[in-house]
């Protein structure tokens, strides 16, 4: 008896991103009608095979015809949140230094438009009563808590009347995993979004607030975001944390190389003593593709195609191999990772 978890990187979605869903959509970069599932359609084999599927959702929502911004204070059109339902995402974390770009009103919409498209959520809430009922989820019969924080606002304040609007991290992230447990919960999972961008290490925060909450059993995967960049999977007091998945779908102003780079992590759980623990691990690196319509690569199964140009095997190649050695050189047991990632292939 098995099911497995596999979560993505940040979908930050900035205004190139936009304009290529309005061309996708064939409405041209002013039409309202917009199309996210051509980008990301490249991902629906990989999540085909999870039993839960979770994403992270960084940017607040508009409205369905605008206006649309972004950077520093992003608001993401509502059709990304279908198509991260149709792309095969049963859960998205929404905590992050930019859920109250929009103050209350984006929450409302965001948390209104996940609901629509059918995803769960977490991180954020619309009302008290939200906020303290935690986030879980039937899978394959199993009661799986998803849990979200963030490390702060961007400056933005939570409402001192309000502050059930957004999760920080602080001792509640042990409260809310303990109510998840207590309400049925076997397994839970926690999102952090936290560290610094741009840089492949963890910072000395992230490792001593990995080996804090590691150091409680009540949390079974770490998942983290927030860097933009690609960071290591380590095994801490027995429990699997992801510093940082990199980036799912985004488009910087200036684009680095590595912020076009992310992985999917996957996680098999299976039945042991009672309880349910991690069997295997696996990473999926995945690429923005920006050298013609912006599309999101699973790099794996791109480097199996025979008729890829010698040019585009060489940039698909780099930046697999670059992934992995970012995401795997703090695990010391290979072995452990060797089933799911040959199922990843």
């Amino acid at each position: 008896m098995s099911f497995t978890v596999i979560a993505g990187g940040d979908v930050l979605i900035h205004p190139p991103l936009i304009e290529q869903a309005a061309r996708d959509a064939g409405a041209g970069a002013g039409g309202q009608e917009l199309a996210f599932g051509p980008m990301l359609a490249g991902l629906r084999p990989v999540l085909s095979r999870a039993d839960l599927a979770i994403c992270h959702l960084e940017t607040p929502l508009a409205p369905a015809g605008g206006p649309f911004t972004g950077f520093p204070s992003f608001a993401a059109p509502p059709q990304i949140a279908t198509a991260l339902a149709d792309v095969g995402f049963h859960s998205c974390s929404t905590a992050s230094n930019h859920t109250l770009d929009q103050g209350e009103a984006g929450v409302r919409r965001t948390l209104d438009a996940l609901d629509a498209a059918g995803l769960r959520h977490t991180g954020s809430a619309r009302s008290r009563a939200e906020a303290h009922r935690p986030n879980i989820i039937e899978v394959a019969g199993v009661p799986v808590a998803h849990l979200s924080y963030t490390y702060g606002f961007g400056g933005r304040p939570l409402p001192p009347d309000k502050p059930w609007l957004a999760n920080p991290i602080s001792e509640r992230v042990f409260d809310e995993a303990h109510r998840a447990r207590r309400a049925g919960a076997e397994v839970v999972v926690l999102s952090m979004h936290w560290g610094r961008e741009h840089l492949h290490e963890p910072s000395e925060r992230q490792q001593a607030r990995a080996k804090e909450l590691t150091a409680h059993p009540v949390f079974d995967v770490i998942l983290g975001h927030h860097a933009h960049t690609v960071q290591p999977l380590e095994r801490i007091n027995g429990t699997w944390v992801v510093y940082g998945h990199g980036n799912l779908l985004a488009r910087h102003r200036m684009a680095r190389g590595t912020t076009e780079e992310g992985l999917l992590s996957c996680f098999r759980f299976v039945r042991a003593d009672g309880s349910w623990r991690v069997g295997s691990v696996g990473v999926i690196p995945t690429l923005v593709d920006l050298t013609g319509p912006v599309r999101v690569v699973a790099l794996a199964a791109a480097l199996a195609d025979p008729e890829l140009t010698p040019s585009v095997r060489g940039r698909y190649e780099q930046a697999y191999h670059r992934i992995r050695s970012a995401a795997l050189c703090r695990v010391a047991g290979r072995h452990e990772l060797t089933d799911m990632v040959q199922r990843s292939r």
